[in-house]
């Protein structure tokens, strides 16, 4: 197994000479407009895997993929003569899906703004179920609470009686 910072120079100089050799043009006219995003190159330095996206349609999309694949063995080439190393590794082209996943990232943030917004919205004219004050305050003693507090004495007193010995 190569070092691995050696496995990322050459995945980056890959991508120099790909995206070089893509700028000049290649003969096919189904290749679009292509972007080489990122390299990776396995740790025996035997199979790269170049990533790119079209900016396009579908369907340019999908004829930017068949060029690619018809001109990997032109590709290869152009990097066995530009690299230094021994063996010159296998390329494949993996569609990068970046603009999509972005997309959709975008539209779920649109949709929790949204969803934001109307929560919002919905908590500007809410009211409360019950009290606006749930908890319990100390209330001010009126002629129902004076009798209960009468009671609680009586009370108080039967007990204190039954303490000390008193009347059974």
């Amino acid at each position: 197994m190569a070092d691995p910072q050696r496995a990322r120079k050459m995945a980056d100089r890959i991508k120099e000479i790909v995206a070089r050799r893509l700028d000049k043009g290649l003969r096919d006219p189904r290749l679009g407009f292509v972007t080489i995003t990122d390299v990776r190159v396995t740790g025996d330095l035997q199979h790269a895997s170049v990533f790119y996206t079209v900016y396009g349609t579908d369907e340019e999309r999908r004829d930017s993929a068949l060029a690619l694949k018809a001109a990997t063995g032109m590709l290869r080439t152009e990097v066995g003569r530009n690299l230094t190393s021994r063996l010159t590794p296998s390329l494949e082209f993996i569609a990068d899906a970046i603009p999509e996943n972005a997309e959709h990232i975008e539209s779920l943030l649109r949709e929790a703004r949204t969803r934001d917004a109307e929560s919002a919205d919905l908590a500007k004219s809410a009211q409360y179920a019950g009290d606006a004050d749930p908890y319990v305050k100390p209330r001010d003693l009126d002629e129902d609470d004076a009798d209960d507090d009468a009671l609680d004495d009586e009370a108080s007193d039967l007990s204190d009686d039954a303490e000390a010995g008193g009347p059974r």
